[in-house]
């Protein structure tokens, strides 16, 4: 089908068009070698703001999809687009320009090996650039602006495989991959990833992999027939994991207690994924775990790749998390005893129009949280994953809790992104972590390297100030 490309003279608020064209020059670049490139444009959803006597000139930027990566959703799809986009402050327009995938007639191994030729790139922006300036609105070039700059996609995936692909009922399709990462020091890092379609660039679970038999890691390689990778549940890996875990030490005592009394401390984890938090309460800190997961499918990628185990220990539950809290509530779960220690929220916002977010919105309901408090022991912490989309989001969230909750907390999760806020049914919550500590608390430190215990912080009254 013919584009009519007059239409794109001026910016429309989310118009996504995606179209091909001949390669003007396959040689130049093995990152774009295809006969057929793809090109992609979305325009902002968000306005800038305008003023009658200095209409805004709209701010276009381009970028050039890296080899090998065509099939990934980020690049692949208007979801994708438009999380590039919004990680781009003040672009209103994004052109996305790749090699078109070519799809086999059998299934292989898909496997991204990083290539970076920064001359070659160049050369190949400037072959392109006449293509983009005639991608751009009329207003762009007011007063002889022939300059678009290009965007480079980074991050520290090294190379990656996919193992599976597959389709949830809920969540839709998603995707199993193994990764090697940039390690600290130089080292290598090795990770199991699994993302969902509908969020592209949001990786919902990443757990460390090692090598099934002992081997000089100089010769391990991704995609290799010669190794196996197995899940490692000993470490988390995903950096909001971690503080929702050091969050145990504001109930230290109480789990100490149980402890001693030959008891396990329990846990309900809301949103299971590939099951990383599930399995290390159990393995590292001796939890009796209860999940909730809302895809029976997802389940099935957890217990195959991730090391998800169901047993004595860990009981699974396919549903919807907030129901699930109002059904043990209300004593509808009869092969559950209703009653935990802690309760982990680990759940995203559908809505991605601006941006990723958690929880949804209608979680902080007054009757779900009031739900989740009835099922707490009395030194019972109630702890959820925050990525708040805008200041009055997170405002909203805290004033909710505080209206059920007497004591709540927060940790800094120090991305710029997340946060953990930690609601207390007991007036005070104990948060005693130093001097002569208890064995759990040992336990916890040894567990998560001590990190973020000591930066559990108490929310006041009156919230303080923060920005976007």
């Amino acid at each position: 089908m013919a584009v009519d490309f007059s239409i794109l003279e001026t910016i429309h608020p989310s118009r996504f068009l995606s179209f091909t064209i001949p390669n003007p020059n396959p040689t130049l670049c093995p990152s774009l070698a295809s006969p057929l490139i793809r090109v992609a444009i979305l325009d902002s959803p968000i306005h800038p703001p305008t003023s009658a006597s200095s209409p805004p000139v709209p701010t276009v930027a381009a970028m050039i999809v890296p080899e090998h990566r065509e099939f990934d959703w980020l690049f692949s799809t208007e979801a994708g687009h438009l999380q590039l986009l919004l990680a781009s402050p003040n672009i209103q327009r994004l052109v996305l320009i790749g090699q078109q995938p070519i799809i086999n007639g059998y299934s292989s191994p898909s496997i991204y090996r990083r290539w970076i030729d920064s001359d070659s790139l160049n050369n190949l922006e400037m072959t392109l650039k006449p293509l983009v300036i005639a991608l751009s609105p009329k207003s762009y070039l007011k007063n002889g602006n022939l300059e678009v700059p290009f965007l480079r996609y980074e991050d520290n995936v090294i190379c990656s495989l996919v193992l599976e692909k597959c389709i949830g009922n809920i969540v839709g399709e998603m995707v199993v991959e193994d990764v090697e990462i940039e390690g600290a020091n130089q080292g290598r890092e090795f990770r199991r990833r699994l993302r969902f379609k509908r969020m592209p660039n949001l990786v919902q679970t990443e757990i460390r992999i090692v090598p099934k038999k002992v081997s000089c890691l100089d010769s391990l390689e991704i995609g290799s027939n010669s190794f196996e990778f197995i899940p490692d549940l000993g470490a988390l890996v995903h950096v909001y994991l971690v503080p929702m875990v050091a969050s145990l030490a504001l109930t230290g005592s109480r789990i100490e207690e149980l402890v001693g009394a030959g008891l396990r401390p329990k846990a309900l984890c809301l949103g299971v994924g590939g099951g990383a938090l599930v399995g290390f309460l159990k393995t590292q800190l001796d939890f009796e775990v209860v999940g909730v997961e809302v895809d029976e499918e997802v389940l099935r990628v957890a217990r195959k790749y991730f090391g998800l185990e169901d047993g004595d220990l860990i009981q699974v539950c396919v549903g919807d998390g907030m129901e699930f809290l109002d059904k043990l509530a209300h004593g509808d779960v009869g092969h559950i005893d209703p009653k935990f220690d802690v309760i982990m929220v680990d759940l995203d916002s559908d809505n991605l129009r601006n941006g990723v977010s958690a929880p949804p919105l209608e979680f902080v309901r007054k009757d779900v949280l009031l739900a989740a408090r009835s099922i707490l022991c009395e030194s019972g912490i109630f702890v959820v994953n925050v990525i708040p989309p805008s200041k009055s989001f997170y405002e909203i969230l805290i004033h909710d809790f505080q209206e059920v909750f007497p004591e709540l907390y927060e940790i800094d999760v120090g991305n710029g992104e997340n946060f953990v806020v930690i609601a207390a049914k007991a007036l005070p919550c104990s948060s005693s972590i130093s001097g002569c500590e208890n064995k759990f608390l040992q336990k916890l430190r040894l567990a998560i390297s001590g990190a973020y215990m000591d930066n559990i912080k108490r929310i006041g009254s009156a919230m303080s100030s923060r920005s976007n």
